[in-house]
């Protein structure tokens, strides 16, 4: 069999494309740093210039390939590059400024925001200038629905449609379509970002919270990266400002599909939707046992604040996004354990949530009640549906193979972590955490510490992880298998 091959200079091509965007957002921070007159505003435009000029002279050199549509294979390369190039272009400004000296620590704190984690070496993070804060914030918001979205959705003149670029990307398990045309769907579902954190961003400054921790956590928020300005995260501030990020964590979580048929008014299509319906259930259940674990069990909360605090939690973990109002380690183990099993389920696919995601799992409960259906009744011919329609047996084997593949991945990374850390919950909650992108684990890697005190080979090893997680496994794994760059 021969040896497939990787147009190299196509796949430099499309990173330079992704630098040139990159190095915009950069220039936003550039902006901050000169409007608040900081020291570091050179180094900063420094950054800005060296991704730049480096992206623009990339694509001059690789121009011939602009009229290139990728193949599958390739597709795959380039979105794996293409995020590996984000987090390392992403070190540069935490490097010229000197924020991050460690380049282990810039590329995981860089990784871990491109990838919406949330994960973070830093302890004092009130001490960084606003403008490395608004680039910590940035790198959510860039890779909350990611790159290679935007660019298929805004960059016409690339004369491709991108369909393969866009579904290695995005996760998109259900077969509701939004448009027959990929652009038009990668443009609709900016619009729906955009809209979402603008919203918050509004309703954070009614609040009362500064125009600039305003908008650096509305793009953490609508990520569901869960970076914050403070080194409490939302603990600080007020109910209402807790309440509102709640209600957007939650918005954020839910297929953007959903958002976009509610735009169109479809409205019955929204209300039969399983995926919402079990994603808004589990919530409703698992917050409501937790509230009432902290104020009868806990003591320590009345009830209002036992409910704030638990729905807080529950929706922050299950989307994803990692903010928290409190150390929940420090919660009774009822709580602790209903936290861990969120951390498995994950958010809405089509959603800027990580993990499983809730569809699978509500596939894969349907094909456990149609076993045992069959067992009971063998000669009885039952079909699997989802929102109605029949989901064909080799999706259902995809979904309940990719769920062995997941948990197995999170199984045999605890094992690996162990090397570094003798640490159970802490490993397992490293692990976890990198591969559902939620950011605060167990251990030593909770709610109220950091990532700082891993040895660097721990970081680079979860850093693997958070991109495994983002891409949904396949899309990194598969460019190691040898029938990938086979004929």
């Amino acid at each position: 069999m021969k040896r497939s091959k990787i147009n190299i200079a196509l796949l430099l091509h499309f990173i330079s494309i992704v630098m040139v965007f990159e190095s915009l957002f950069m220039l936003m921070a550039v902006g901050v740093s000169f409007y608040y007159k900081e020291e570091i505003a050179f180094k900063m435009l420094l950054s800005f210039a060296v991704t730049f000029v480096s992206g623009v002279a990339l694509n001059v050199l690789t121009r011939r390939e602009r009229y290139h549509e990728p193949s599958i294979r390739e597709s795959f390369v380039i979105v794996c590059m293409a995020w590996v190039i984000m987090g390392l272009v992403g070190t540069i400004p935490y490097q010229l400024t000197n924020s991050i000296p460690s380049f282990t620590n810039a590329f995981f704190e860089s990784f871990s925001g491109f990838t919406t984690t949330g994960s973070s070496i830093l302890a004092d993070i009130e001490a960084l200038p606003k403008s490395i804060l608004f680039w910590r914030s940035e790198t959510h918001w860039i890779g909350g629905m990611g790159i290679i979205v935007l660019v298929v959705a805004i960059m016409p003149f690339l004369k491709i449609h991108g369909i393969y670029l866009f579904y290695s990307e995005a996760s998109n398990v259900d077969n509701e379509k939004i448009s027959t045309r990929i652009r038009k769907v990668a443009r609709n579902l900016w619009l729906i970002y955009m809209g979402l954190t603008v919203a918050e961003i509004v309703f954070l400054s009614i609040g009362g919270m500064p125009l600039f921790d305003s908008v650096c956590h509305s793009f953490a928020t609508v990520a569901t990266g869960g970076f914050s300005t403070k080194n409490d995260s939302i603990a600080g501030y007020s109910p209402y400002i807790q309440y509102v990020i709640t209600f957007f964590m939650l918005l954020s979580g839910i297929n953007f599909t959903v958002h976009f048929l509610m735009l169109r008014r479809r409205f019955k299509s929204v209300f039969h939707n399983e995926e919402l319906r079990a994603y808004l259930l589990v919530i409703l259940f698992v917050g409501g046992i937790i509230t009432l674990v902290l104020y009868f069990i806990h003591q320590e909360y009345g009830l209002e604040s036992a409910f704030r605090s638990a729905f807080f939690q529950v929706v922050s973990i299950i989307t994803a996004t990692g903010f928290a109002t409190a150390d929940y380690l420090q919660w009774p183990v009822q709580a602790i354990l209903l936290i861990g099993m969120l951390m498995l389920i994950g958010a809405s696919a089509g959603s800027t949530g990580g993990g499983v995601k809730v569809i699978r799992h509500v596939i894969a409960l349907k094909k456990m009640k149609l076993t045992f259906s069959e067992i009971l009744s063998p000669n009885k011919v039952k079909l699997l549906h989802y929102n109605g329609q029949r989901v064909r047996d080799e999706h259902v084997t995809q979904i309940m193979t990719f769920i062995f593949v997941y948990y197995f991945i999170v199984l045999v990374g605890t094992m690996v972590m162990l090397l570094w850390t003798e640490d159970l919950a802490t490993s397992f909650g490293a692990v976890a955490t990198s591969m559902a992108g939620i950011g605060p684990g167990f251990g030593t890697v909770g709610p109220v510490s950091n990532f700082l005190h891993l040895p660097a080979g721990a970081k680079y090893f979860l850093t693997f992880l958070m991109l495994i997680g983002r891409l949904e496994i396949y899309s990194v794994i598969i460019i190691f298998t040898r029938t990938f760059w086979r004929d």
